[in-house]
């Protein structure tokens, strides 16, 4: 049977399966590897406190995803279509994963944020 999200564990779980997914993905996981590059020893820890930060308001987490995300999109452009993709494979790492109330909200709060990334990245 399968939990909720419950601590920086379980959101660390989830970060590495997803972008266990990601970096592979005919869609969207070139992005991720050929265009930003990412150093994963370095995004990783990054992306486990910018989740648990959403989940479980921790403030654990400083940065600037916004510009990160534009800075891609002049590098190699972005389309509703890449947006869309992450959260459905998101959403299916979370129940894949997690099911309960915290999960829901995570997949929630990932797709608001989607929207918003591509509304402001692709404006």
């Amino acid at each position: 049977m399968k939990t909720d999200i419950r601590n920086k564990r379980d959101i660390e779980k989830l970060v590495n399966a997803f972008y266990e997914k990601v970096k592979t993905d005919e869609v969207i996981g070139y992005l991720f590897t050929d265009v930003a590059k990412v150093n994963w020893e370095t995004h990783l820890p990054k992306m486990y406190n910018f989740w648990e930060n959403i989940s479980f308001y921790t403030a654990n987490y400083s940065g600037s995803p916004m510009a990160v995300h534009k800075e891609l999109h002049q590098k190699s452009t972005m389309t509703q279509e890449h947006f869309q993709h992450w959260n459905m494979l998101f959403n299916e790492t979370v129940d894949k994963l997690f099911e309960g109330a915290k999960a829901d909200e995570i997949k929630n709060r990932a797709s608001n944020i989607a929207q918003v990334m591509m509304y402001k990245t692709l404006a």
